[in-house]
């Protein structure tokens, strides 16, 4: 579905969204046992995994929201000692952001998923660590627990 590709795809770099954030923290979420197989089998095959400030902001409000201050605190201080790569979305990502959710007026991209789609053809990163239907609307490969090890390096 995509209409552009800006950079060349990169094997092995997957990028991680809020909802698989979200069920790997939770155990009580219906995708927590995927998430967590998908999460040791992406170090397991050394998978470089990103994401973006966007993804780290709502996550932490998620988180916040539904299981509390100290479980998103947590989260945060997680995410500043791993292994993830952040990646700022910048100004131009913002505006490719907004030409997506214009462009795409049957679809309900949130301003985070379009800006994690610009973010992710800029890197060249193909596969998308969620359970968010938006990224395969998209054209992404969105992994699941038996897909993992097809876009290894």
């Amino acid at each position: 579905m995509r209409t552009q590709q800006r950079g060349r795809t990169v094997p092995g770099r997957v990028l991680v969204d809020t909802s698989a954030y979200f069920a790997i923290t939770d155990p009580r979420d219906g995708s927590h046992t995927a998430a967590a197989t998908i999460t040791e089998r992406l170090a397991a095959e050394r998978w470089a995994p990103y994401t973006t400030n966007f993804v780290i902001a709502e996550t932490h409000a998620l988180l916040l929201t539904r299981l509390g201050r100290r479980v998103a605190l947590q989260f945060l201080d997680t995410m500043e000692r791993g292994s993830t790569t952040h990646v700022r979305v910048t100004e131009a990502d913002e505006q490719q952001a907004r030409s997506i959710l214009r462009r795409y007026d049957d679809k309900d991209f949130s301003f985070t998923d379009a800006a994690s789609f610009v973010v992710m053809e800029r890197l060249g990163i193909m596969h998308a660590f969620t359970f968010d239907r938006h990224f395969e609307q998209y054209g992404f490969t969105v992994l699941t627990p038996d897909s993992v090890q097809e876009g290894r390096p």
